[in-house]
C-alpha cells in the first residue's frame, strides 16, 4: 500500500470510504472519523466529495465551529451553506423518493475534520469527511394552518434542549450579536416535516435562512432552477 492515510467513516454497518453522503450527519449517533496508516510518518486526510469546484463557482457562505473533544482526538466541524441545484445524485434520490418529484434543493454541505494520534506507531494523523444535505420538494400535502401551528409549538418546546444536545455533538450552536442562529427544518413544516426529529434540523445564518424561505415556494412550484440538475460541486471552499 502506498503512503497514504485511508479516510473511513463508521456509522453502525459497513465503512464507506472518503465520500460524500446523502443523509444528514445528525443521523450519525456514533459517527467515528477513523485513520488507517500505511507506512508513513504524518498523513494528512481532507476528505470531500472527489470533485473539482464547477467552473465560475463561488466561495460558500461558511461557519467553522470550535474543536470539540472527541474518541481518540478533536474534532471541527464546518458549515457551507447554498442553496444549489442538486446534483445528480441528489436528484436520483428525489425520484426514488418522491411519488411526483417537483424539484430538488441542495441546502448546505457539513464538513468534519478530525486530528488525533495513533499510539502504534506514535504519529499525527488527520482525517474527514463531508456530507451533503438536500431536500426533495416531492408533491406533499400542505399542512392546514391550525395544524402547522400546532408542529410549530413543538418545535419552540424542543428549540432549547435539540440546541443544547447538538452543540455536544458538533461544537457550539451558532450565534450572531448573541443571538442564536434558527435552526432550520430540513423538510418544512407546511409540508410535513417532523419539527423535532434531529435529523431534520440544521442551524443556519439568518439571512441564509431568509434565502432558503424564499426558495422553497419555488422548489415545490416546479420552478427553475431547482427542476434541473447541477454540477457535482457548485462551490469552492475558499
Amino acid at each position: 500500500m502506498s503512503c497514504q492515510a485511508l479516510q473511513v467513516i463508521v456509522r453502525n454497518g459497513p465503512a464507506e470510504e472518503n465520500q460524500r453522503q446523502e443523509e444528514s450527519p445528525l443521523k450519525l449517533r456514533s459517527t467515528v472519523l477513523v485513520a488507517i496508516l500505511a507506512g508513513c510518518s504524518t498523513t494528512h486526510g481532507t476528505g470531500g466529495s472527489g470533485s473539482d469546484p464547477a467552473p465560475g463557482s463561488q466561495p460558500a457562505t461558511k461557519k467553522e465551529l470550535p474543536w470539540i473533544p472527541v474518541f481518540g482526538g478533536r474534532m471541527k466541524t464546518t458549515l457551507f451553506y447554498g442553496p444549489w441545484q442538486c446534483r445528480q445524485e441528489f436528484m436520483r434520490t428525489c425520484q426514488r423518493e418522491c411519488a411526483r418529484v417537483m424539484g430538488c434543493m441542495w441546502l448546505a454541505d457539513i464538513k468534519l475534520d478530525w486530528e488525533g494520534r495513533l499510539v502504534v506507531p506514535p504519529l499525527p494523523v488527520k482525517a474527514g469527511s463531508r456530507y451533503g444535505i438536500s431536500h426533495c420538494c416531492c408533491d406533499y400535502p400542505k399542512l392546514s394552518p391550525d395544524k402547522k401551528e400546532a408542529e410549530r409549538k413543538r418545535w419552540e418546546n424542543f428549540r432549547t434542549s435539540f440546541r443544547k444536545d447538538w452543540s455536544k455533538k458538533f461544537g457550539d450552536w451558532p450565534e450572531e450579536e448573541g443571538v442564536a442562529w434558527p435552526g432550520h427544518h430540513i423538510r418544512d413544516l407546511h409540508h410535513g416535516g417532523d419539527p423535532v426529529d434531529p435529523s431534520n434540523i440544521i442551524p443556519v445564518e439568518p439571512s441564509v435562512h431568509t434565502v432558503f424561505n424564499k426558495a422553497y415556494p419555488a422548489c415545490y412550484g416546479g420552478q427553475a432552477p431547482w427542476n434541473t440538475v447541477g454540477p457535482n460541486l457548485p462551490y469552492s471552499d475558499n
